[in-house]
């Protein structure tokens, strides 16, 4: 009890230090608010121009405006660097990293395991450790935990553990991270609290969950939800150009109903890092208890697909000029994952190029948010969106529906247009819908 008291109390008095282990678009919006509420709050990268970046005030994040980390910097609220050892000055330690899949679709915990690992040798009681990373159930009682405890500390006495799962949603304008209701787990109720405390003097609102396990499962639910729900949308697109129907028209009409329906829409493809990663976590890990997630898996093969679909809207577009898609020009809209975001993490984009390049196609694309794309031997940078790009085009695939396009603009300069998004919705001649 006393470790436990003793962290409470500086959580509550804000005389605490703050680590956060990963400065990506969900590490470097936590440390500014942490830093924001008066925390000393350290953030650790290995990717030495993101510190050296944040270092002089210059957020590369969307959600974290550099006129807002600035101050934070000079008035040395929020420092950076590579180094861990600054972990044994810190009450507390949040790890933000990546979870990526490997090529075998199998989960990538090395990134977890790695800073774990670096945390556990300069653990010291008492000390409060939480991972954000999206993983699968039972990661942090079964890896972490073992892992912190190597040198004989025992978590829910000298050390603490909790799962809180992310939720940031980056380019949204109404919920950021300060905000979002917050979803914590600790592995025994202690640690349970004294996350609680933490995050309570940071965030709006800590929902306490009665295990990290649960903490785990919630985030995947979350994401699995919204993948079987777009697949759900994107097979009936599939079905309604079958049929001849308007599938956009369908969902509009359907959501007028005040109960029981609630609308997601069809598109190129899922992206980014959660929703496409996250039900594949899940039925790997339920693969290890003997259970077959037949309709999550389902729902993940039918928005893999979504690019070849659009891929064959083209081909078809261009047949209807008579025109082959071999050597025929053209122009991608948005290559994001996201609208307004420069984060092509899993964008149905890159799949999208990818097929019509080796249909033979010659490819160029705008996005305000990427500046250039590599993929693989195909080397593009962002051409400016104006109506020489637009008129020289056999066919624009609108793929990412970026506020800053000017969709009347697009339409009147383009001789044939895929639009993916129904953002030419008020337009009838020249617009293939999906």
């Amino acid at each position: 009890m006393r470790y436990q008291n003793e962290l409470l109390a500086r959580f509550k008095s804000h005389d605490a230090q703050i680590a956060i282990v990963g400065l990506g678009y969900v590490g470097l919006p936590l440390a500014v608010e942490f830093a924001k509420s008066g925390f000393f709050t350290w953030g650790i990268d290995i990717d030495r121009d993101k510190i050296e970046a944040a270092s002089q005030g210059i957020s590369y994040i969307l959600d974290v405006k550099t006129e807002e980390l600035r101050p934070l910097v000079r008035q040395k609220r929020l420092r950076f660097g590579s180094e861990y050892e600054v972990l044994e000055r810190c009450q507390a330690v949040i790890i933000c990293v990546p979870t990526p899949l490997r090529k075998t679709k199998d989960p990538d915990l090395s990134y977890v395991l790695s800073a774990v690992k670096e945390v556990s040798k300069h653990l010291s009681p008492p000390k409060l450790v939480i991972l954000e990373s999206t993983t699968y159930p039972g990661t942090t009682e079964e890896m972490v935990k073992p892992a912190l405890e190597v040198n004989g500390l025992k978590v829910g006495k000298e050390i603490f553990l909790a799962f809180s799962p992310e939720r940031v949603d980056p380019g949204n304008p109404k919920y950021n991270t300060r905000n979002i209701p917050k979803v914590i787990g600790g592995v025994t109720p202690a640690c349970t609290q004294l996350a609680k405390t933490l995050y309570s003097q940071v965030l709006e609102r800590v929902i306490p969950a009665s295990s990290a396990t649960v903490a785990e499962m919630v985030k995947l639910l979350e994401n699995t939800f919204r993948s079987v729900n777009i697949a759900l949308v994107n097979e009936m697109a599939v079905m309604c150009n079958k049929l001849g129907v308007n599938v956009w028209e369908v969902i509009d009409a359907a959501a007028t109903k005040p109960f029981g329906f609630m609308p997601f829409y069809p598109g190129p493809g899922i992206g980014g890092h959660c929703i496409p990663i996250d039900p594949i976590y899940l039925t790997w890990k339920a693969r290890m208890v003997g259970f077959e997630a037949r309709l999550i898996e389902l729902a993940s093969q039918i928005n893999s697909q979504m690019p070849h679909f659009v891929v064959e809207k083209v081909v078809d577009a261009l047949n209807g000029q008579e025109k082959s898609v071999k050597s025929s020009k053209l122009h991608i809209l948005g290559v994001a994952y996201k609208p307004n975001v420069s984060d092509i993490r899993e964008s149905p984009a890159l799949d999208i190029i990818t097929l019509l390049h080796r249909k033979g196609a010659k490819i160029t694309y705008s996005d305000p948010h990427v500046p250039q794309l590599r993929l693989g031997g195909l080397s593009l940078k962002a051409k400016p969106l104006n109506g020489n790009a637009l008129k020289t085009a056999d066919c624009v695939v609108l793929v990412t529906n970026h506020d800053a396009f000017d969709y009347e603009y697009i339409w009147k300069n383009a001789r044939l247009i895929v639009d993916t998004r129904n953002a030419f919705k008020n337009f009838d001649k020249k617009v293939i819908r999906l």
